[in-house]
């Protein structure tokens, strides 16, 4: 079977994304700044917006809106996880090396992502809840203003949450939400 993905020029995506072997590389202050700048030198060559994103330590999950006229979202995230990759340091086995992929060196990455297409308003608010409640759902915080790898301060700023969104009830998503 033919994997195949849904390319939709100008579309919005959710995304999963999952570090090789669920490792906790995206726990260390220096790698989050590293997936920023991975991401801004993408963004500079090939344009898109992210409509939310939250990192966790073994993966992150984000909305993105592409240009109207391009669906490459597969590049995009290929020069992400390129560019992280060979910058980034990670112990393995009690010992630093490089991440770069030689023989006996682990990956960084799992070789695929998740992708979703946004199908209408409900659809986005639903995965927008779901990322900003995801650090609550593996229980790394009880709350999702808790996080700071999240848009989700962000979405405080503009007036769509209350600071105390998802602290109270447990949310529950159906399976046509997430990924994980």
């Amino acid at each position: 079977m033919q994997y195949r993905r849904a390319k939709t020029p100008g579309a919005t995506y959710f995304f999963t994304l999952v570090t090789h072997h669920r490792r906790s590389i995206l726990d260390k202050s220096e790698n989050i700044d590293l997936l920023r700048e991975a991401f801004r030198y993408v963004m500079r060559q090939h344009p898109f917006k992210i409509d939310a994103i939250v990192i966790l330590p073994d993966h992150l999950h984000c909305i993105w809106t592409l240009p109207e006229n391009d669906a490459d979202f597969s590049t995009r995230w290929r020069l992400i996880k390129s560019y992280f990759s060979r910058k980034c340091h990670v112990y393995y086995q009690g010992k630093m090396t490089s991440s770069r992929q030689r023989k006996g060196e682990k990956a960084i990455w799992q070789r695929r992502f998740w992708e979703h297409q946004i199908r209408d308003d409900h659809d986005f608010v639903n995965h927008v809840e779901y990322i900003h409640h995801n650090p609550v759902h593996h229980g790394l915080v009880l709350a999702p203003k808790d996080w700071q790898y999240s848009s989700f301060h962000r979405y405080v700023k503009a007036g769509v949450y209350d600071l105390m969104w998802g602290a109270e009830d447990r949310l529950i998503f159906n399976g046509n939400v997430g990924m994980e």
